[in-house]
């Protein structure tokens, strides 16, 4: 029996046994009760599961008591492997944040005042948008406005 020494493996066996089953993530989230998007997140180990559902991803990945019991622990989070993202469409994030960042952070400002959106009272919703002309990605990102306060 191998011992798990972190969280990245569990994630290797989530996303082995994904693949094996055909598991589809709107799926897994549909299991737990929570958005595909923070189940995704919580399965590639940015999240944290309580035992419930740490329980059921553990049933429906075929997971050992002791990968269970890392999927509750809190895990070191930021995934990217380099701090320019090499891959295709994690790089057009990182594109899109180059050149609309300081666009995205003058609108805010603006609106709001000086402060910034949490990604921690956040949330998080991708659909497929039906084109004509090619589908397109929608993605809405909403976070909680926290000012920075004076003292």
């Amino acid at each position: 029996m191998t011992t798990i020494t972190d969280r990245t493996q569990v994630t290797g066996m989530i996303l082995a046994a994904k693949v094996t089953k055909g598991i589809k993530w709107a799926d897994v989230a549909t299991k737990i009760g929570l958005s595909k998007e923070w189940t995704t997140a919580a399965c590639l180990g940015q999240m944290t599961f309580t035992k419930p559902q740490a329980e059921t991803i553990g049933t429906l990945f075929g997971l050992s008591d002791e990968a269970i019991a890392w999927l509750q622990i809190v895990p070191y989070k930021g995934s990217l492997p380099t701090a320019v993202p090499t891959d295709p469409l994690i790089y057009r994030w990182y594109e899109m944040v180059n050149v609309y960042g300081t666009t995205i952070k003058a609108l805010i400002h603006e609106e709001f005042g000086d402060g910034i959106m949490s990604a921690i009272d956040f949330s998080m919703d991708i659909q497929r948008e039906p084109d004509p002309k090619g589908d397109r990605v929608h993605v809405v990102l909403s976070g909680k406005f926290l000012p920075y306060k004076t003292y």
